[in-house]
C-alpha cells in the first residue's frame, strides 16, 4: 500500500496596508535607519490599523486568498488550525471564529501557540492528521498582530515585529511529495528571556500590571540571538544529515524571519548561497507565526514540483525545529 504523505497544495497571504518605516521609528524611539538595517535587515513592518480588528481579521483574509486562488470549497475543509501568539481573546478560539467566517462549516478548529515556532509545529500537526488517513484537507494559518503586544517606547522590540498572516492547505499525496522529516525541540530555560509577564494565570491583569507595562513583550536580545543562531543552524544541518542530503540537493531554505544575521548564519552552516534562501524580513519584519507561510506566498511562483525545502524556526519558550518538505506543485 502506498504511503500517504501530507503535501502543501495551496497558499494564501494577507498583509496590512500601513507600513511602519525605520524613518518613522526614528521619531518614536532613540534609533536610526542604519542601526536597524545593519543589525536586523528590516526596513519596514506592516501594522494592522482599525478599531476592533484582531488576528482573526488577517487570518480570515489569508484563508480567503488561498480559497479563491485554489478554487477550494470551504465546506470541504476538515480542520482549521490557527498558529498564533496573539489570539483575539484569551479563551474563545480564534481558529473556531476564523473557520466559521470563511464558511468551513464542516471543520473542527483550534489555536496552536509555540511563539515564533507556532507555524512550524502546526505543519507537523496538520501533516500528522493527513498521514493518519482520517482527514483530507487541513487548513493551517499563521497569523499574528504583534503590534497589539509591543511597547512602542521600547526600542529593543518595536523595531523588530510586524503584523501579517499566511495560510497553506495540506492534502494527501501518493507520489512521495510533501513533508518528509521533522526535528522539533523545546527547552523551558528560555522562559525568562522572551516573554510577556502579565495576563496569564501567574500574574493576572490588574491596574499595576498595566501601569508597569507588563502586558508587552520583553526580550533579552543578546541571549535570544545566541540561542537562535546556534539552534536554528543545528537543526537545519541535522535535517540534511539525517536525510543524506547535500547543499546541492536543497532548492530553498525557508527560515523564520527574526533577524537577517540569524538567517545568514543558518544558511552558512548548511552551505547555501543567497539565491537559495527565502527572505522578506526587509518588508515585513518579524511577523512571528506568519513568517513561514508569507515566505511561501511571496516565493510561490519560483517553486517547482519536487523542490526540496528546509524550514527552520526559533521562538520563545524556547521552541525550535526544522522540517524537510518536497514541494508538490508548479505554480
Amino acid at each position: 500500500m502506498t504511503k500517504i504523505t501530507a503535501a502543501i497544495t495551496a497558499v494564501g497571504k494577507y498583509i496590512p496596508e500601513h507600513a511602519l518605516t525605520n524613518k518613522e521609528l526614528e521619531t518614536m524611539v532613540d534609533t536610526n535607519d542604519e542601526w536597524i538595517t545593519t543589525r536586523t535587515g528590516i526596513k519596514e513592518r506592516r501594522i494592522l490599523k482599525g478599531e476592533g480588528l484582531g488576528t482573526s481579521f488577517m487570518a480570515i483574509k489569508a484563508a480567503e486568498d488561498l480559497l479563491q486562488k485554489s478554487n477550494t470549497n470551504p465546506e470541504d475543509i476538515d480542520m482549521v488550525i490557527v498558529a498564533t501568539a496573539t489570539p483575539d481573546m484569551p479563551v474563545a478560539s480564534t481558529a473556531a471564529y476564523t473557520a466559521s467566517k470563511i464558511g468551513a462549516i464542516n471543520a473542527f478548529s483550534y489555536d496552536l501557540q509555540a511563539a515564533c515556532s507556532s507555524f512550524l509545529y502546526g505543519m507537523s500537526t496538520a501533516s500528522s492528521y493527513i498521514e493518519s488517513g482520517r482527514y483530507k484537507k487541513v487548513l493551517l494559518i499563521g497569523a499574528d498582530k504583534m503590534s497589539s503586544i509591543i511597547d512602542y517606547s521600547d526600542r529593543a522590540t518595536c523595531i523588530i515585529f510586524g503584523d501579517g498572516a499566511g495560510a497553506v492547505l495540506f492534502e494527501p499525496n501518493n507520489d512521495g511529495l510533501g513533508l518528509q522529516d521533522e526535528y522539533l525541540r523545546s527547552d523551558g530555560i528560555g522562559r525568562e528571556f522572551l516573554k510577556i509577564d502579565a495576563g496569564g494565570s501567574i500574574l493576572p491583569a490588574s491596574e499595576d500590571t498595566v501601569k508597569n507595562k507588563q502586558h508587552f513583550v520583553h526580550q533579552e536580545g543578546r541571549t535570544v540571538f545566541k540561542f537562535a543562531v546556534s539552534n536554528m543552524a543545528d537543526v537545519s544541518e541535522k535535517m540534511l544529515t539525517r536525510n543524506n542530503l547535500t547543499k546541492d540537493d536543497i532548492q530553498w531554505l525557508v527560515p523564520h524571519q527574526a533577524n537577517k544575521r540569524i538567517i545568514e548564519a543558518t544558511a552558512n552552516r548548511v552551505g547555501l548561497e543567497d539565491d537559495k534562501v527565502m527572505m522578506n524580513i526587509h518588508k515585513y519584519g518579524n511577523t512571528t507565526s506568519a513568517t513561514l507561510p508569507l515566505l511561501l506566498a511571496d516565493y510561490e511562483k519560483e517553486l517547482k514540483k519536487g523542490d526540496n525545502l528546509i524550514f527552520a524556526a526559533f521562538g520563545g519558550g524556547f521552541t525550535w525545529g526544522a522540517i524537510y518538505l518536497k514541494w508538490a506543485y508548479n505554480s
